[in-house]
């Protein structure tokens, strides 16, 4: 044991907290700065795409499956469209219904999680009832049906992923409000005469939004992966529009003989979902009060 200056005497256990915080805050740093270079590579890809393509996506002057090169970097696929081109707008894409999906999930959760928390007993109960029920369901598989029905096309790809996530988000924000309702400080509120959209905004809100931030964050890697699947499946974002799920289901039958029209969506696809998780363990390792309360 050691004795600090106030003369206390650390136990082994709070040894190892000391030793461990320093190494965990460095991986939180490592983590974050590669996860913001990952994520800021496909959106400074997209941000390029919006005022420069090096082709037209209905140009199909070039060549079919032409093997990379200086007038193509990336080649062409079976049209005889540049895949270049195709990988910069299928990033927009994925970034739009991305943010798009979460912040729609993001809204609607928050609000149904603050209605159940602040509700009477049997509104909570079967809010919390229909919320594990969507819940059983998969996004994809929500989705699907919610696009199905609204017919493909971006906005609907945005609504059906946004809708079928905010379930999930709405849960979290339930038992995150109902666990900051029961602080001595919100009772103090409630004594003082603050009335209950004064408690809410002022204090259930700030409390619960650096978690719910985190999750919305990983919301937004599970809406790039469900827009990828619907647009592989012909659900997505109807043509002229290129998508990473397209692109690999248009190259699936020519993968052996042009791969990189198949490597190219499916690497992209993985940069920019590692990207967010990565931004999402070091945004978490900054934001969990409970690793703060360690270092």
């Amino acid at each position: 044991m050691s004795a600090t200056a106030q003369g206390h005497v650390e136990t082994p256990a709070e040894q190892q907290i000391h030793v461990a915080a320093p190494a965990r805050r460095r991986r939180g740093h490592a983590t974050l700065v590669i996860g913001l270079v990952l994520t800021g590579l496909v959106v400074v890809t997209a941000l390029v795409s919006l005022v420069w393509l090096p082709y037209p996506l209905t140009d199909i002057q070039g060549g079919r499956l032409e093997a990379p090169s200086g007038a193509h970097l990336l080649g062409t696929d079976r049209l005889g469209r540049d895949l270049l081109s195709q990988l910069m707008v299928g990033a927009r894409i994925a970034l739009t219904v991305g943010a798009g999906a979460a912040l729609l999930a993001g809204i609607l959760g928050t609000a149904i999680g603050l209605t159940a928390a602040l509700a009477r007993p049997w509104v909570d109960d079967t809010l919390s009832a229909t919320l594990d029920v969507v819940i059983a369901f998969p996004v994809l598989l929500l989705a699907m049906l919610v696009v199905a029905v609204q017919g493909a096309s971006l906005g609907s790809a945005i609504f059906a992923i946004g809708l079928a996530m905010a379930a999930v988000i709405a849960r979290l924000a339930r038992i995150l409000s109902r666990r900051v309702l029961q602080e001595q400080f919100v009772t103090a509120a409630r004594t003082s005469g603050t009335r209950l959209p004064g408690i809410v905004w002022r204090h259930v809100l700030p409390n619960i939004a650096p978690t719910l931030a985190v999750a919305l964050a990983l919301q937004f890697g599970v809406a790039v992966l469900a827009e990828a699947s619907l647009s592989y499946l012909g659900l997505g974002a109807p043509p002229p529009n290129a998508s990473w799920g397209r692109m690999l289901q248009e190259a699936q039958g020519t993968v052996l003989t042009a791969p990189v029209g198949a490597l190219a969506p499916g690497i992209a696809i993985i940069v920019l979902v590692l990207g967010v998780n990565f931004l999402t363990d070091g945004l978490r390792e900054f934001t969990d009060p409970t690793r703060r309360r360690s270092r």
